[in-house]
């Protein structure tokens, strides 16, 4: 699972944020800065379930009666089944 680092997550939060300053249908009721403090803490929130979404399909193949070595297509397979499954569930709690 690839991580974004803080600087990647900043820089995001600055593209949005000049997005959002171009569509004149945003309005601002908080200074700049406070709103991309605001973008940046939803993309950690956001990177934190999907780490918790990770580390439960990673559990789901170590927890398998056969060892499956990780990188293989098995596990490969397998990580993608449960991690799916992981994030239907979220997606189902959300709705």
């Amino acid at each position: 699972m690839s991580k974004l680092s803080r600087e990647k997550i900043h820089h995001l939060s600055k593209l949005i944020l000049n997005a959002l300053y171009k569509d004149d249908q945003v309005e601002f009721l908080d200074e700049p800065n406070e709103i991309r403090l605001t973008i940046v803490k939803a993309i950690d929130e956001e990177m934190k379930l999907y780490d918790q979404i990770d580390r439960k399909a990673r559990e789901k193949i170590t927890s398998q009666k056969k060892h499956i070595e990780e990188g293989s297509q098995e596990w490969e397979i397998l990580y993608r089944k449960y991690y799916n499954e992981e994030l239907s569930k979220l997606i189902k709690l959300s709705e």
